[in-house]
């Protein structure tokens, strides 16, 4: 009750509460009148898109994945470059977004400590949490020590104001008397971008945290949302980045919009990121189908007793035979889980018995071990897929 009052008496952040209020509503009232009295030319517009890129990818690629989660290392030019862009985009000095950001995944959803918590609703984790001095977002940045120790972050956030006022009003200013339009870039690529990067960036928050699926986790309110992945470049993929956040992809499927992960892996390939942290494809999938047993097991347990038998005759007879089926497949997928585990203190040991010149032997016999788990594994991905498929009833 103490903190719940400290939440509702806390003081007007008024520095945040200036910028996030007045730059949206500057945007809305400028804009139309500029381009309906001015003419913009095709270099502005050229900044514009090139800035937000710039500023947006800065804070995936940079503050998120780099920084906050280290999920992967860039040369010093490369971070440098992203420090410089998340300046730009005005959330922040890195201490400040990527404490923030480690006790958000620490704390998630617990309204007391997650600074954004999307349990305090909509407007509290999109903006809300910024606009006052509420206890959770009271950072001490002893969960940031490797950042703090970083001199060049250092000086960024101890003059973080100057360097805001430099990028966006001085580089972008230069800009925009380098292409023959001061004013229409930093209306353009300064002000309206700005605002933009912020709500998008601020959408991640509050929306992935509402609307979307759950494939990996139901442990917290995190979701997939393949739409949101678009604007915020490839953040949408929040449930996955939830329960494997220290792998540089959010979007881990072929298929799934995430250029964050394209620009970090080109990068790779550049020579200029290394150690890219990822996720096996085993044991994403084991979450996968957990998640599938998961959901057919609360289907079920409206329906069926402790015996897995469907109580009520009328209900179709096929649900009978899904329950049986789910029933079945989840002891089997249970024992190659136990295999697995077997299999990872196996090759543990193994390692440590066997000398170094004979690891590569040791690597071939557990590989064709986990091939064979990692068939099963797939094969319970596709036996649930069917199952479901087949069962045409869906209780309420």
């Amino acid at each position: 009750m103490a903190k719940e009052l400290e939440f509702k008496r806390a003081p007007i952040n008024w520095i945040p509460a200036a910028v996030l209020v007045a730059t949206p509503i500057a945007a809305a009232l400028i804009t139309p009148w500029y381009l309906a009295t001015h003419k913009v030319s095709a270099p502005v517009w050229l900044t514009f898109g090139a800035v937000a890129v710039w500023t947006g990818m800065s804070i995936t690629a940079g503050y998120h994945r780099l920084m906050s989660h280290r999920a992967y290392k860039a040369h010093p030019a490369v971070r440098n470059f992203f420090l410089l862009g998340a300046t730009l985009a005005v959330q922040g000095s890195a201490f400040d977004w990527c404490s923030g950001h480690r006790t958000h995944h620490r704390h998630v959803d617990d309204p007391m400590d997650d600074p954004y918590s999307a349990k305090r609703g909509f407007w509290f984790s999109h903006i809300g949490w910024m606009l006052r001095n509420y206890p959770s977002g009271n950072f001490d940045y002893k969960n940031i020590p490797d950042l703090t120790k970083d001199k060049v972050l250092q000086i960024q956030h101890k003059y973080y104001g100057l360097w805001v006022v430099a990028t966006n009003v001085g580089l972008i200013g230069a800009i925009g008397w380098l292409i023959g339009d001061v004013w229409g870039t930093l209306l353009l690529a300064g002000l309206v971008r700005l605002v933009i990067n912020h709500h998008f960036t601020f959408f991640i928050n509050s929306l992935c945290h509402m609307y979307g699926t759950r494939p990996y986790t139901d442990t917290n309110t995190a979701r997939d949302n393949f739409i949101l992945a678009i604007p915020t470049w490839g953040e949408g993929y929040h449930n996955y980045h939830h329960f494997f956040q220290y792998d540089y992809r959010n979007g881990v499927k072929w298929w799934q919009y995430d250029p964050t992960k394209w620009l970090i892996a080109a990068l790779a390939k550049l020579g200029l990121a290394s150690e890219l942290r990822t996720v096996d494809d085993m044991t994403i999938k084991h979450a996968e189908v957990q998640m599938q047993f998961k959901r057919a097991q609360n289907k079920l347990a409206k329906i069926t007793n402790e015996q897995g038998q469907v109580l009520d005759s009328n209900l179709p007879s096929n649900l009978q035979k899904f329950s049986d089926r789910i029933n079945f497949e989840y002891q089997q997928f249970n024992e190659t889980v136990k295999e697995w585990q077997a299999l990872k203190a196996k090759a543990i040991q193994m390692k440590k018995a066997e000398f170094s010149e004979r690891l590569h032997e040791v690597d071939e016999v557990l590989r064709d071990q986990y091939k064979i788990l990692e068939q099963r594994i797939f094969a319970h991905n596709r036996n649930l897929k069917q199952a479901f498929k087949q069962l045409n009833y869906k209780p309420s």
